[in-house]
């Protein structure tokens, strides 16, 4: 829970600098105006639209800025390489995602969390400095997990202006370059991944042709067949312990 709170937190900070032009006291969330005959009309203000507006695309920086895409498309190829549609469901691929990106990015948001969140959060800091101090850490994985080549092609697409370091390029390119660099690595994973079961499935269909047995789809007889040897192999830790060691290599 205390994890989910800084995760939370931590994506907070590239939302809340939209709300940062507030008052110095904070935001109110309604403002009460005296109107004709005693009554009170209350208006919204424009601060607090623009962050309600922020959270909207919260959930989107956090998965496109993290390591959820490359788990949640390698796990989808892989229950399409055993040749199950609906199992596991959705919502545990994306539950296990979730969990498995929570894993992966605990040390970079703890890190926000030390430099950013807790300052912001005793008022030592204003929620610019803290979004300052929150970008280089986050920036700093996605450039380990971002190829050259995708980060020199939104360069050059943005004008190819030259930088000194990986790190003096702006999170407007490097977001897309590490998007980009992640779906390129979870579909050669998955690749890796097809090849065994497509194995089987060619060794399943080669037999029962060869027997004759002309009107029993391969499927039916393959499908077991691929389940035993994922679950022979471990096949989950496997492939959970390979994401996660990606990420950390």
């Amino acid at each position: 829970m205390r994890l989910s709170r800084i995760l939370v937190g931590a994506a907070g900070l590239f939302v809340l600098p939209m709300a940062a032009h507030a008052a110095p006291a904070g935001l109110d969330a309604l403002i009460a105006t005296p109107a004709a005959h005693g009554a009170v009309s209350y208006t919204v203000p424009i601060q607090i639209l623009l962050f309600m507006t922020g959270l909207v695309f919260l959930p989107a920086v956090l998965l496109a800025m993290t390591s959820f895409t490359r788990i949640i498309i390698v796990l989808s190829l892989l229950r399409q390489a055993l040749g199950l549609t609906q199992t596991p469901p959705n919502q545990i691929l994306v539950g296990l995602a979730l969990f498995l990106t929570m894993f992966v990015m605990a040390p970079v948001f703890n890190q926000v969390n030390t430099a950013a969140l807790q300052p912001l959060l005793q008022n030592k800091i204003s929620v610019e400095e803290a979004a300052t101090r929150a970008e280089p850490e986050l920036k700093s994985f996605m450039l380990k997990q971002t190829r050259s080549d995708d980060l020199g092609m939104f360069i050059k697409l943005a004008g190819g202006q030259t930088y000194d370091k990986a790190e003096d390029v702006p999170m407007r390119l490097v977001a897309p370059a590490f998007l980009t660099s992640e779906l390129r690595t979870a579909f050669q994973i998955g690749f890796l991944i097809f090849l065994p079961f497509m194995v089987i499935d060619i060794v399943v269909a080669a037999v029962m042709m060869s027997l004759g047995m002309m009107l029993l789809s391969p499927v039916t007889v393959s499908l077991p067949l691929k389940l035993m040897v994922f679950v022979l192999v471990n096949g989950w830790m496997l492939v959970i312990g390979s994401l996660a060691q990606g990420f950390f290599s």
